[in-house]
């Protein structure tokens, strides 16, 4: 158990903005808005925010050795994610349809929403990196505190979208959707470079 005592302001704000960053909710909002209309036109903000902050929560303290029990690595887990994220950004872009809308908000909350979308493989990676630098019980805290930042935007969606409007949301969306792209290339190539050593 991660220890109260070493609970450390200037720790906190380095892990808490290194999470943002990676988990880039912001910039994901145009993704979570495509697949808010797949699944019938909601998503369960609770559900998916539970869901990501458990796998962050689990990663933080059992993350390499569940990975060795599945006889899996990183690479691997990092590909994997890459992969759907890359499918995501060529529907974003191209206007195809790879996902199959799905009525039920149950199942697209954890799947592809918590996870790759914001407990994706760069996020969970990066958790297993801080532990190497911080206290546990920073990242912790760190977490909880990106969980509620999740939330929030999850619930502001419907807002978000009737503020960007039909037209801005087609530009936002295309041009996160190259984004989407460049980032699941990006893990896709640096992690698969990996299997060779």
């Amino acid at each position: 158990m991660p220890a109260i005592g070493n609970i450390s302001q200037k720790e906190l704000v380095t892990v808490s903005f290194t999470l943002f960053a990676v988990i880039d909710i912001l910039g994901s909002i145009p993704v979570l808005i495509s697949l808010k209309d797949k699944m019938g036109g909601h998503i369960r903000s609770t559900q998916a925010t539970m869901a990501s902050g458990a796998l962050m929560i689990i990663f933080l303290f059992v993350g390499q050795q569940l990975l060795n029990i599945l006889g899996l690595d990183i690479q691997s887990f990092a590909v994997a994610g890459s992969i759907v994220i890359f499918i995501i950004g060529l529907e974003m872009v191209l206007g195809m349809e790879f996902f199959k809308p799905d009525n039920n908000p149950k199942s697209g909350s954890v799947v592809p929403i918590a996870f790759p979308l914001i407990a994706g493989s760069g996020t969970l990676t990066t958790i297993m990196s801080l532990k190497a630098n911080y206290h546990d019980i920073n990242i912790f805290i760190g977490i909880l505190i990106n969980c509620v930042v999740i939330f929030v935007v999850l619930k502001s969606l419907k807002w978000i979208e009737k503020a960007l409007g039909p037209n801005g949301l087609i530009v936002v969306r295309k041009f996160f959707g190259v984004i989407l792209l460049a980032i699941a290339v990006k893990i896709f190539s640096s992690n698969l470079a990996q299997f060779g050593k």
